[in-house]
């Protein structure tokens, strides 16, 4: 009889190891957070390049860092039910156009969402096939206001930790190198927005910043924020992600990546599981 008794009881322990183990197991395998990625890569050879580079590493520092990466060109699933199942918003090239989903954004950042552009996502010029037409996010939200101009041709740059103090620049080296970019240049001074935490800027050391041929494209001196963040919401902006490409011989070849800076990368790593609610490792 106590033979029997036993072993039940071994039994049920057996189950209820099972059912921890298989509960843990889950328990580890789900993603920390979710992010969805918006792209259009179309029309510039350039921005088609980094999209494409952007899709297969996030997807490889996904796995690492335990999280989800899904990418879509649809910005119609710009919307609040499709919206909820992410906790991070990321635009790799270009804005949306449409007032339902500027809208459906706009309520996504002021609920806490978390955002992450690049290079090209906060471009606007009037006239051009991306106005100026949205003051609540080139102004308010981004605060840079419209585009101005760049350095050409796509060159690394040296680039300085404004602020160290911040959860995604905490143990940054104070300069490091960046991968090529073209770099842009904005209508307003992000020094004066109080909202505006600058990150990262581009050194002085890096002057002359380009090889033109055009004078215009090579800077020489200046101020030029080129990650930055606003603290009434939770988004971080950089300005890279345009890589050089072969356009003189027609090739369209990719001759540089955005993702070849060991430090640029970890500091992009770092901004994703702040945004995501994950402690960044240092």
């Amino acid at each position: 009889m106590m033979t029997k008794i036993f072993r039940t009881i071994r039994f049920i322990l057996v189950v209820i190891t099972l059912l921890i183990s298989t509960a843990c197991f889950a328990q580890k395998t789900q993603p920390a957070f979710r992010v969805i990625a918006f792209y259009t890569a179309k029309n510039d050879a350039a921005h088609i390049s980094f999209v494409d580079e952007a899709n297969k590493w996030f997807a490889q520092v996904a796995a690492q860092n335990h999280f989800a990466y899904d990418a879509t060109s649809d910005w119609n699933k710009l919307n609040a039910k499709f919206l909820s199942k992410y906790k991070v918003v990321v635009f790799l090239d270009t804005r949306p156009e449409t007032k339902a989903q500027r809208d459906a954004f706009e309520t996504y950042m002021r609920n806490g969402g978390g955002w992450m552009g690049f290079h090209f996502s906060a471009f606007a010029l009037t006239p051009s096939d991306y106005p100026q037409n949205w003051d609540w996010y080139h102004n308010e939200f981004l605060g840079s206001g419209s585009y101005v101009s760049n350095t050409w041709r796509p060159t690394s740059a040296s680039i300085k930790v404004e602020d160290r103090n911040h959860p995604v620049t905490k143990g940054m080296p104070v300069l490091f190198r960046s991968a090529p970019n073209e770099w842009y240049r904005w209508e307003k001074d992000l020094r004066q927005n109080k909202d505006i935490r600058i990150l990262c800027s581009i050194d002085t050391c890096s002057f002359p910043l380009g090889t033109g041929p055009k004078p215009e494209e090579i800077w020489h001196s200046g101020y030029y924020p080129v990650v930055w963040t606003n603290t009434r919401y939770k988004m971080i902006y950089f300005n890279m992600g345009h890589n050089d490409m072969d356009y003189e011989h027609g090739t369209n070849q990719t001759l540089s990546h955005t993702f070849d800076s060991t430090v640029e990368d970890q500091l992009i790593i770092n901004s994703l599981l702040w945004l995501g609610g994950k402690q960044a490792a240092h």
